[in-house]
């Protein structure tokens, strides 16, 4: 349960700086951005793993850039489901996408090194 509070307030930081750097992404507050975090975990841990599995065939031949439809998809998904969370297109979907991956990963870098 704290690893999945952790991720998340490390995402909804990473989802605070890209909607910053990208005008196609819109929030309204921090607590959507938290919700965000939240909706896109849950997205990821239980929706992503059946998608990519039915999707192998497509994904072997396209080899694997498949995966960035389904990552767009998830992210499309989430501006539904919470308010105040909104994406204009595909490509501002992509970008956050990668912009959230990078940025959490590297917040997650610099803690481990602190805990080492």
């Amino acid at each position: 349960m704290i690893s999945f509070l952790s991720k998340t307030l490390i995402t909804a930081v990473a989802i605070l700086i890209a909607v910053f750097l990208l005008p196609g992404v819109h929030i309204n507050g921090t607590v959507t951005a938290i919700m965000v975090a939240a909706v896109l975990g849950l997205l990821n841990s239980f929706i992503k793993p059946i998608l990519i599995l039915l999707t192998i065939p497509i994904t072997v031949f396209t080899l694997g850039l498949f995966l960035l439809v389904i990552n767009i998809l998830i992210i499309k998904w989430a501006s539904d489901i919470v308010p105040g969370f909104k994406v204009d297109s595909w490509i501002w979907a992509l970008l956050f996408s990668i912009i959230v991956s990078l940025i959490s990963s590297f917040i997650n870098g610099l803690i481990q090194n602190n805990k080492n």
